[in-house]
């Protein structure tokens, strides 16, 4: 299995691409870059845009593609975007889920959290954690919904954690090490769940 994650710090965090690879025994390859948008990787001229255009290129019909096999593309959007911006969201994980198809993958919506209950960042966008957490939801479950993607339910996971206190690092954004196991776990059990549609050609 080859999987190809387009995000930003919250990918890449305590190791999430490696714990996902030995969960799965997949090979596991990462396009990210702190505070990153999905946008970017729609973007040739930005480093990620290049590399990832480029990694998902059309599969031609009646030939070899140009590019390594892809199973999976997971897409992760930047923090707060899918509650603050969420049609930009829409539009920028369409396009990726488009292009993951037209190169022989899955697409995976990675549903991320709200900002921790109580934090000062959480407390800068001028919402309650179970409004941020209802706003994120709510878009990932719609661009799932709209683009037939696989949707790795991360944000709930966080939200109905008997502590979810104990999943967030310091800042009330990134994961913890625990919260990093818990993603993974999330985003391995919905792909090994899964019958990616390239496979059932």
């Amino acid at each position: 299995m080859r999987i190809l994650m387009l995000g930003n710090s919250l990918t890449t965090a305590h190791g999430l691409p490696d714990r996902l690879a030995s969960a799965l025994d997949a090979e596991v390859v990462v396009h990210a870059r702190g505070g990153a948008r999905l946008a970017e990787h729609l973007n040739p001229k930005t480093r990620n845009g290049a590399r990832t255009l480029a990694a998902l290129a059309p599969v031609d019909p009646g030939g070899e593609p140009a590019h390594p096999f892809w199973d999976y593309v997971v897409l992760q959007e930047m923090s707060h975007a899918p509650a603050t911006t969420p049609e930009a969201y829409a539009r920028s994980a369409a396009a990726l889920c488009a292009l993951a198809r037209g190169a022989g993958a899955t697409p995976v919506i990675y549903a991320t959290w709200a900002y921790r209950e109580g934090s000062a960042k959480l407390a800068r966008l001028g919402l309650s954690y179970a409004q941020m957490h209802d706003l994120m939801h709510d878009s990932f479950v719609r661009v799932a919904a709209q683009n037939e993607a696989i949707l790795a339910d991360a944000c709930d996971a966080f939200y109905g954690a008997a502590d979810p206190a104990a999943l967030y690092a310091p800042d009330g954004v990134h994961p913890s090490q625990m919260g990093t196991g818990v993603a993974a776990s999330v985003l391995a059990c919905a792909m090994d769940a899964a019958t990616p549609w390239s496979h059932a050609r």
